[in-house]
């Protein structure tokens, strides 16, 4: 991966799509410095929670949306868990008894060490507790 790339977690994504979610203009106002240069990388079970979470709390409608852009956009690369990595995942979930890290998180973790991946753009502390650099 690139020194410009950066991963997506679920509160961005659904950030940018509920405009009366309290991150709504940052998660807006950052992606549109990122965008210019920057990659995006985001995991297959971070696609997932953002469309439970935009199903369940605007509409089915508002998730399909959601689904199309990822889909459609050309610098949004959807890594898929495979069974290492869930297997590396899992290990961090039992290690870290002292945080509340879900499995998605704990996924992430692996997937942005893996690709060498220092930047995070979230609203999760978790990513701070793994010494990722967070943006905002």
């Amino acid at each position: 991966m690139s020194k410009n790339t950066v991963f997506v977690d679920t509160g961005v994504w659904y950030a940018m799509a509920d405009k009366s979610d309290q991150y709504h203009k940052k998660a807006i106002e950052y992606i549109k410095k990122l965008v210019t240069n920057n990659n995006f990388v985001t995991t297959n079970l971070v696609i997932h929670e953002t469309l439970m979470l935009l199903s369940r709390k605007i509409s089915k409608t508002a998730a399909i949306k959601f689904l199309d852009m990822i889909y459609s956009q050309d610098n949004i690369e959807i890594i898929e868990n495979e069974d290492s990595i869930e297997q590396k995942a899992y290990r961090i979930f039992k290690k870290y008894t002292d945080q509340d890290f879900s499995i998605t998180d704990c996924l992430s973790f692996v997937v942005m060490k893996e690709n060498r991946i220092k930047k995070a753009f979230t609203f999760d502390k978790h990513f701070k507790t793994m010494k990722f650099t967070v943006i905002p």
